[in-house]
């Protein structure tokens, strides 16, 4: 069994044993109608936001990004450019640093450190994201030599070695620590691996499915859960949390990492989109859970689901 295959099949198990986090059939049925009562957005990296240049440049971009695409639990403190997400916020500020100076080899990713991140994301002096300008640089590093050590430096090693195969380069990817995204619940390991997956959707993407972006089982990927799309899901009814649980969330209060509770949003959401993909299958409008991801991320930049608090967890995994 491969990787994907790994995070549905533990997903499914904490689905089944959840304390914390349910699933509602009717709400799921439901937003599975409103989901194929209009043909979906196509997927896209929006050119204003995200570097797409030459297939190297925009191969290094990609990884890149992926490699500090986290920190939702300290994004309330975040610097935002105006009108923009955190998410945008850091994507942009690092497509302009592709503009004016191209790519960060893997030896100057290799020596980053966190004054540099703070100026490339625009964040100098925002003392509220300091150990997170702190952790990107150590996600930057790690990625440098991870291609240095393993591939010569070069950006294509990665995707060279999947050999076309989006969830072989989920497993080459994990191997990196901050990619390394397996919880424990309850004594048992659950990968979700939402970086490492998203990172093969987005190549596929920005490659426009040509060269090494030319995946062959791009279906094989499960959501990438975050906590917005779990949000979402939440919105709709889908996810129904214990009173506890939903107090807390609703009072902007964190969430531990690793937690069994944010354990369980995640894994519970990942399964959940297993089911979605399913209904909407047998509605004769089938999408893949890769699909459902960008399609329930799309909504979640709405206004009346922006407003609702959800779960905030200082993570490096999303």
């Amino acid at each position: 069994m491969g990787a994907c295959e790994d995070v549905r099949r533990a997903c499914a198990e904490v689905a089944a044993g959840a304390s914390h986090v349910g699933i509602d059939a009717d709400a799921l049925a439901d937003l599975a109608r409103s989901l194929t009562d209009s043909p979906p957005v196509p997927a896209v990296l929006d050119p204003a936001h995200h570097y797409l240049g030459d297939p190297a440049e925009t191969l290094a971009f990609v990884l890149t990004l992926d490699s500090v695409n986290f920190g939702s639990g300290w994004f309330p403190e975040l610097r935002k450019r105006p009108g923009l997400s955190g998410y945008f916020t850091v994507a942009t500020s690092l497509r302009e640093r592709f503009e004016a100076r191209g790519p960060w080899s893997a030896e100057e990713l290799v020596g980053l450190d966190a004054k540099t991140c703070a100026d490339v994301f625009c964040q100098a002096g925002v003392a509220g994201v300091a150990e997170l300008m702190e952790l990107f640089a150590r996600a930057l590093c790690e990625l440098g030599g991870f291609l240095r050590d393993g591939y010569g430096g070069r950006f294509e090693g990665p995707l060279e070695e999947a050999g076309g195969s989006a969830e072989a380069l989920v497993g080459v990817l994990a191997r990196m620590p901050f990619f390394r995204d397996v919880a424990s619940w309850r004594g048992r390991p659950v990968p979700l691996y939402k970086r490492a997956q998203l990172a093969a959707a987005d190549l596929a993407l920005a490659l426009d499915g040509r060269g090494l972006g030319a995946f062959r089982d791009l279906d094989r990927l499960t959501l990438f859960a975050d906590n917005l799309v779990p949000h979402v899901l939440r919105c709709a009814g889908v996810l129904v949390y214990r009173r506890e649980l939903a107090a807390r969330i609703d009072a902007e209060l964190p969430l531990a990492a690793a937690s069994e509770e944010e354990v369980e949003i995640r894994a519970v959401a990942v399964h959940a989109v297993e089911l979605l993909s399913a209904e909407t299958k047998r509605a004769g409008h089938a999408m893949t859970p890769r699909e459902l991801d960008y399609a329930l991320w799309n909504r979640g930049q709405r206004p009346e689901i922006k407003a609702r608090p959800r779960h905030r967890a200082r993570s490096v995994f999303y």
